[in-house]
Parts: structure tokens; C-alpha cells; sequence
């Protein structure tokens, strides 16, 4: 059959609809043109008259009639003078056509020198999201890079803040190494100085670099909001905890996110270790844990350096002694090992009777132990034994007499550390600057983070228990007989330092366990399993 041909109104129908819409379009290209000042001048009335609604809406209506009399008077006043009525419309017309000018084009994409930086990245990760029996790789040379970064954001001087990377499902995401080697080289190619957070999502394929912003250092020591058997480390980011505490900072009152650690019976991480550089802020550390441990306990302190850094709580309520010395040391953790003791058969027989617990056995003790690589070099050239040693008694049933120890060494001497102290100090950190091997040595886990080589005092990292790896920044609490300290932080410490005693020193007696009453078994339960230990000597950084 054959076709029969279109009507004439069809066939030339789209040439016409097509000149149509070009003849349509050049007349309203003119009359914008023609009409850009009219829409200028409405635009810029109408965000007067929002501005003034606004304005309106936040004045108190105590003080709305002042306003309409005081406005009132302007309008009379421009009445009344000669050409008033036109100077201010001149005037009003002139603001609307300021407040309605074109607003600068957005940026929508990245610019030559971004775009250049992500082909740079994307070249760089094709040996490690690649393989040549792949058919469709989304990683290639000379390949198209937009489908493998979705998210980036760059900083005023065009280096990457943000990158969200797509990678193949073959990659081998679950092996350390393997994520070490692509952050080393994001972390390179990024820029360095700046600390990296990568979160690794291994059931989608994804991978997300993000720049940390620093953590604050204006916030001293302070009576923080916390109850008793809680220590405030330091703080942290918003997104990593989900406690806050109010903190009066440089700038004024804010609630920080805060690392919160526990003490007491129902604790899983009862003791701690702290391993830093020299001039890193462990025995800042120390100071301000003895600060937040004396209105509700006694603090024992034992310095293995020697400098008299202590010094501030010599003599204090609540202090019961800060030795420096090996014989005084040895003396003081002899005495904290049997009132360990005591303590156990006291609450044990206090149990057994059906009596409460004594009071002289409730109140947290504190054994503050810095530096005992010192002591224990000292104590083995004098023949005698490793202060260390008596911790033992202290870190084993602790949790169940309210004996709390912290330990603070430096890298250099943790070979030096003894076996009970890296068994049972759950709760670690580590200050200063710090290769990614050593972090993950002390804490048991590296961090999310690419640790930067230069840090303030008191910055590293810390981790309770089996818990994440978390940024630290410890409140600021220095000597404060230092002549190095400011003043606004030499009072902040002086503010929380209890009274002095009528004696300077506190004289600690050996109390002796009777040997004709064995002491019963504590009911307590079995200590968990520490963090991964320190399996071999951490070097320290030259």
C-alpha cells in the first residue's frame, strides 16, 4: 500500500514552532535587557521590606512606639523641606538598586588547578586500585577520574579537605598494610603538616579522607562537671565520644567533648599508662589527675626524674606523700601494696559478717607513679629491687580496694616497663609525636589518624580498654613554681590546690599482714585482658 503524504501544516509545522521559539527567546533577551534596571531597583525593594520587617519583628514592643513616633518625625521632617520628598526617593532607589545588584557567580565545579590536583591523585592510586585482568577498570591511566572521586572540597589555597574515593571490590581493604599504603600516599599527595582521618567503608567500596581541624589548647585546668570516680583526660572531637562537659575556655564558656575515664570496682579499664617524648605533657598529665583525684581521695605520687614537678602538692590535704628519692619510693609502694591488702581483708571479713564495707576502705587511693625506668636503674646498681616490682599487689586487686595506679614512662625507657604494669593498665596513652608503629605498640591499635611530626604538649592519642583510638588533647596544668608558666595558668592550678597540712610531709607507715591470719581470697572477679602489650623495645625518635 502505498504512503499516503503528510498534510502540508505537518511537514512544515517544525520549521515554524523552531522559529518560533527563536523569535520568542531574542524577545525576551531584549526586554530583559531593556527591563534590568526595573528588575534591579524591585528586587533590591523587595529585600528592603523584608529587612525592615525583620527589623520590626526583633524590636520589643516596649519599644515599637518610640519607633513609629521617632519614624514619623523623618517623614514630617522630609515633607517639610524643600525637595525632602525627592531626595528621598532618589535616595530609597539608589539603596534598592545597591541591595539588588547580581550576587557573584558560584563556583559549581572545580577549577583548572583542582582538577589538575585530582588527575594527579588518580594517576597516582591506578597501580594500587588496579589489575590487568580487570575488563572495566575504574581505576586506569588516562581514565576518567570523575567516576572514582564523588565528594571533594578544597581549602583557599586549592589543597584537598575533603575526597570521597569509590575503589574496587578486589582491593584488599581488610589488610593493614594495604590501607597504610593508600593513606601514606593520600596523606603525600594531599600535603603534608595536617592530620588525615580516613574512614574505610569495606561493605560499600568507599573511602573517605577528611582534614581534622586542631584541637583546642585554650582549655586549662579546672574544676571539671563530673562525678566521683570519673577523670577527665582530655578532649576530644565532637563525633568521637557522645559526652560533653561544660569547660571555661580562652574565649568563654562551651561544652567540649571530653574523654572521660573510670575508676572503682565496676571498672574495665581501673589503671593507666601513659608513654610520651620528653617535654610532651605526661607529667602535665599526672598533675592534672592528681587535681581531679584529691577532693575525693588520697593521692600517693612517686617521681623517678626527680625535678620537682610535684612539688606544688607537697604538703597538701590529701597528698600522703610525693617522693622523689629511691629509699622514700621503695618505703611508699611498700606501704600502698599492704593497705592493698588491708583493704581486701577488711572488706572481705566486713562481707562475711553481713556488715558494710569500712569506711577507711572506700576511699579511692591513688598511686602516681612517673618515671619508674629512673628508679628501677638506680634500685639494680644499689642490688636492691625495682620499685615496679611492689606494684604488683596494687595493679592486680586495685579494682576491688580502690587503688587506682597510673604510670607515666618515656619512650625511651619502656623496655624498662614490667610485666604486671603492661598486663593491667588498660586505659593507655600516647603524647608527644609518635610514629604510627609505636602508637599502635602502646595502645594496641593504630590510630584513624596520620599523625603529624610537630604537636603542642599534652596532644597524642589515647584508647580505654578494647574501645576506639581517639584524639587527645590534655588540659593545659602546669607547675606552677615554673618561672615558664603564665599567669592565668599558674592561678587556674593554684585554684584547685587543697589546703596545706600543719607538716610538710606525710609520714607513711608499714603496716605488716599478720601471718597467723592468711588472708581470705578476695571476691572479685578475673582481670580482662589488657591492650595489646609492648612486645618489643620502642625506639626513640632522634
Amino acid at each position: 500500500m502505498a504512503r499516503r503524504p503528510l498534510p502540508r501544516i505537518l511537514s512544515s509545522g517544525s520549521a515554524q514552532i523552531a522559529r518560533s521559539r527563536e523569535i520568542a527567546r531574542t524577545a525576551a533577551d531584549s526586554a530583559t535587557d531593556v527591563l534590568h534596571p526595573l528588575i534591579t531597583v524591585s528586587r533590591g525593594l523587595r529585600k528592603l521590606a523584608a529587612t525592615a520587617r525583620a527589623k520590626w519583628a526583633a524590636t520589643p514592643k516596649e519599644r515599637r512606639g518610640p519607633t513609629l513616633l521617632l519614624v514619623a518625625a523623618c517623614v514630617l521632617v522630609i515633607a517639610l523641606v524643600p525637595y525632602g520628598p525627592l531626595l528621598a526617593l532618589v535616595t530609597l532607589m539608589g539603596a534598592a538598586a545597591w541591595k539588588g545588584r547580581e550576587r557573584p557567580v558560584v563556583k559549581t565545579g572545580p577549577d583548572d588547578a583542582e582538577i589538575a590536583r585530582l588527575k594527579g591523585l588518580y594517576e597516582a592510586l591506578v597501580p594500587y586500585f588496579s589489575v590487568a585482568e580487570d575488563p572495566t577498570p575504574l581505576f586506569a591511566h588516562g581514565g576518567d577520574w570523575s567516576g572514582a572521586f564523588g565528594e571533594y572540597a578544597f581549602d583557599e589555597d586549592g589543597r584537598l579537605t575533603q575526597l570521597r574515593i569509590a575503589y574496587p571490590p578486589y582491593f584488599t581493604d581488610g589488610e593493614p598494610a594495604a590501607r597504610a599504603r593508600i593513606e601514606q600516599l593520600l596523606h603525600a599527595k594531599s600535603g603534608r603538616g595536617r592530620e588525615y582521618r580516613f574512614d574505610w567503608d569495606e561493605e560499600g567500596n568507599r573511602l573517605v579522607m577528611s582534614v581534622l581541624p586542631a584541637l583546642p589548647t585554650t582549655i586549662a585546668a579546672q574544676r571539671f562537671v563530673t562525678v566521683p570516680g570519673e577523670t577527665v583526660l582530655g578532649f576530644t572531637d565532637a563525633d568521637a565520644v557522645q559526652r560533653t562537659v561544660p569547660v571555661v575556655a580562652a574565649d568563654g564558656t562551651e561544652d567540649a567533648p571530653a574523654v572521660v575515664w573510670r575508676t572503682g570496682p565496676r571498672s574495665t579499664e581501673p589503671h593507666l599508662l601513659a608513654v610520651g617524648q620528653p617535654g610532651s605533657g605526661t607529667t602535665s598529665l599526672l598533675r592534672s589527675i592528681a587535681l581531679q583525684a584529691l577532693p575525693h581521695g588520697d593521692v600517693l605520687i612517686v617521681e623517678g626524674g626527680g625535678t620537682g614537678e610535684y612539688a606544688c602538692l607537697t604538703g597538701r590535704d590529701g597528698v600522703l606523700a610525693v617522693e622523689c628519692g629511691l629509699s622514700g619510693a621503695l618505703t611508699t609502694l611498700e606501704w600502698a601494696a599492704h593497705e592493698t591488702e588491708r583493704r581486701l581483708i577488711a572488706a572481705n571479713r566486713a562481707r562475711q559478717a553481713g556488715h558494710p564495707v569500712p569506711e577507711d576502705t572506700r576511699r579511692p587511693l591513688w598511686i602516681l607513679l612517673d618515671r619508674p625506668g629512673v628508679l628501677g636503674h638506680l634500685a639494680a646498681a644499689d642490688g636492691r629491687p625495682d620499685p615496679q616490682e611492689l606494684l604488683q599487689v596494687p595493679l592486680r586487686h586495685g579494682r576491688a580496694a580502690q587503688v587506682t595506679v597510673v604510670v607515666a614512662e618515656q619512650f625511651d625507657s619502656a623496655d624498662t616497663l614490667s610485666e604486671a604494669v603492661r598486663a593491667h593498665t588498660r586505659a593507655r596513652i600516647v603524647l608527644g609525636p609518635a610514629a604510627p608503629e609505636q602508637i599502635a605498640a602502646v595502645l594496641g591499635a593504630g590510630p584513624h589518624t596520620t599523625p603529624t611530626p610537630e604537636v603542642p604538649p599534652g596532644r597524642g592519642y589515647a584508647r580505654l580498654g578494647n574501645g576506639p583510638v581517639l584524639r587527645l588533647q590534655v588540659p593545659a596544668t602546669p607547675d606552677p613554681y615554673d618561672d615558664a608558666t603564665s599567669e592565668c595558668h599558674r592561678r587556674a592550678v593554684l585554684a584547685l590546690l587543697p589546703e596545706r597540712r600543719g607538716a610538710t610531709t606525710a609520714v607513711v607507715e608499714t603496716v605488716p599482714v599478720s601471718a597467723a591470719e592468711p588472708a581470705p581470697a578476695p571476691r572479685t572477679e578475673p582481670e580482662p585482658a589488657g591492650p595489646a602489650p609492648l612486645h618489643t623495645p620502642v625506639p626513640a625518635e632522634g
